[in-house]
């Protein structure tokens, strides 16, 4: 039995990941946690974040074995429980999935994102009577997977994967997208909430500058939010009184992934996996031509600072400005921000049935404050 999955409701509510040598603020300014460079199954990778909150909402880890890569990042909101808990469970379940059905497939990732949930919504019914607002933290969800030269994401919420690929020819690096942003700010997004809605005219409506489902989220699809999901827990007396006064009568929102698969080509260059910390402050454009135009050694860390030089950019402040401002301070100018960026070097043609044995998988995992700890490279227990 595996130590680690045995006590998901531990590692969801404190526990991290161990030491690396970058260490907090690796680059010397004090901002961020970062991974210089790793290699993964397909080439090598590159991980940073940096925390704007009080308490650190993002949570990210990325995991290896001779075979197959996995990369997750978790935007939590309302807390970072959500995120933490994402980060002990989503891999174990995925890895419990395709092992039985012999390999990575979208109905596993299906499989491992609902078993998740359903973990943590009955961890959300053990424990809300004592702690209220646990039926109010949620996450948004972004996960890749390499395995048999195939690509898979899949997305709950805004953070976003976008692929730089070989341009016409084979000159300069493309964008391209692989995942949907559930956000209601976005037209599209709005339009398919209503009509899953028809008999609720206010069910998204501008409240606080922003587009919001019911006035509280901007996300139709996210990990927990119990009570966005669960109307009893919102229409509960004690939840009105201690956390959120919104009756709502049915679900306003669901944890159904969206997931895309593409075959690994020549032309295919890199992927960054990112939180919407980043992508409020550079296009997916802007991102691409840095990662392309720079060296690999710490290029996350380079995706990060050039987010938060926007970010200061846009009070006429310096980069070096925000590094006297306080954390929690720090969130008015910009979110949490996780990224993850994976280069695609081997395209392997030989087919490998399995996704690798979990003792097989290396995990580097963001911490879980960069102020206080380090993440860092472990392997799991077995007992």
């Amino acid at each position: 039995m595996l130590r680690w999955l045995a006590r998901p409701a531990e590692r969801c509510l404190g526990r991290g990941g161990c030491g690396c040598g970058s260490g907090v603020g690796g680059g010397g300014d004090g901002l961020l946690w970062h991974a210089e460079l790793r290699p993964h199954a397909s080439g090598e990778y590159s991980f940073a974040v940096a925390q704007a909150n009080e308490s650190l909402e993002d949570q990210g880890q990325v995991a290896t074995s001779p075979a197959s890569t996995f990369v997750g990042v978790y935007d939590g909101h309302g807390g970072p429980e959500a995120s933490r808990f994402l980060s002990s469970r989503l891999f174990p379940n995925l890895h419990k999935f395709a092992t039985e059905q012999g390999g990575v497939s979208t109905d596993a990732i299906k499989k491992a994102f609902h078993a998740t949930e359903e973990e943590f919504l009955h961890l959300v019914k053990g424990t809300w009577l004592k702690r209220p607002k646990i039926a109010s933290v949620g996450s948004c969800c972004l996960v890749g997977a390499i395995a048999n030269n195939k690509l898979y994401v899949a997305n709950l919420g805004d953070s976003r994967a976008v692929l730089g690929h070989r341009g016409a020819n084979g000159r300069g690096v493309v964008a391209e997208r692989l995942s949907n942003d559930h956000n209601v700010s976005d037209e599209a997004v709005r339009k398919e909430v209503s009509q899953q809605h028809p008999d609720d005219s206010h069910i998204v409506v501008y409240s606080r500058g922003v587009w919001r489902i019911k006035g509280i989220i901007q996300v139709s699809r996210s990990f927990g939010d119990v009570y966005l999901k669960k109307p009893e827990f919102a229409r509960d007396p004690i939840f009105q009184q201690y956390v959120c006064p919104v009756p709502l009568k049915r679900a306003v929102i669901t944890a159904e992934p969206s997931i895309k698969v593409r075959q690994i080509g020549q032309q295919d260059l890199f992927v960054i996996f990112a939180s919407d910390g980043l992508w409020e402050q550079l296009t997916d454009k802007a991102a691409v031509e840095i990662v392309f135009r720079n060296p690999r050694a710490g290029i996350a860390r380079r995706l990060v600072r050039a987010a938060i030089s926007e970010a200061a950019r846009k009070r006429e402040m310096r980069y070096a400005d925000m590094q006297h401002i306080e954390r929690g301070i720090k969130r008015h100018f910009h979110d949490d921000i996780t990224v993850v960026v994976l280069y695609l070097d081997s395209h392997k043609h030989v087919v490998q049935t399995k996704f690798g044995n979990l003792d097989s998988f290396k995990f580097t995992n963001a911490p879980v404050d960069i102020f206080s700890s380090s993440g860092g490279t472990v392997e799991p227990t077995v007992l």
